[in-house]
């Protein structure tokens, strides 16, 4: 019999009412060359009080996380950061991956991605696996580093994920996965 914690969870996959929802545009796609198709999601890491929210933008063919951000509340902004990071740091890919969460469909986040000439891309409602390139990022992020660790601060949970997220972008996971059908 195991002992687990109850808390409420936090639900980073509400969208919110009145924000547009776009196709999913990866469906059947052939992606032949980086910087092709980002996908982002939220996740959440839990403290020895609270949570902390955590946003990263992984490149679809190599698996590789550009950048990650974290925040203890405020999970728009920091969503916006993030992608206006890897846009900075990585260039612009042409395709841009999400849920249908309400961070990820408000207009604050959908205008940099438009501004940008990018093509916004959104799972379907409950689909899983449409995202499965960060859904299976966070997986490992969480087994291997996070469900490990007893964080105290957000700036120490930032500090082992960045040290964690080195490791898995030298090649330890990042492009050895492959997708099918």
């Amino acid at each position: 019999m195991a002992i687990e914690a109850v808390y409420r969870r936090p639900n980073t996959s509400k969208p919110a009412p009145g924000h547009k929802i776009y196709p999913y545009l990866l469906r059947g796609l052939k992606i032949e060359r980086p910087d092709h198709a980002w996908a982002m999601d939220i996740t959440y890491s839990p403290m020895r009080r609270g949570f902390v929210y955590l946003a990263a933008v992984v490149d679809v063919l190599s698996r590789r996380v550009l950048p990650i951000a974290s925040r203890s509340q405020g999970r728009r902004r920091f969503c916006v950061e993030a992608v206006q990071e890897a846009l900075a740091k990585h260039g612009r890919p042409e395709i841009f991956n999400t849920d249908q969460g309400s961070q990820l469909t408000s207009l604050e986040f959908t205008d940099v991605l438009l501004d940008a000439k990018i093509a916004i891309s959104m799972d379907g409602k409950g689909a899983l696996r449409d995202n499965v390139f960060v859904e299976r990022l966070w997986r490992t992020v969480k087994y291997e580093e996070v469900y490990l660790r007893a964080y105290n601060s957000v700036s120490e949970t930032r500090a082992s994920i960045a040290t964690y997220l080195a490791f898995y972008n030298q090649g330890s996971y990042a492009g050895k996965w492959v997708m099918t059908d």
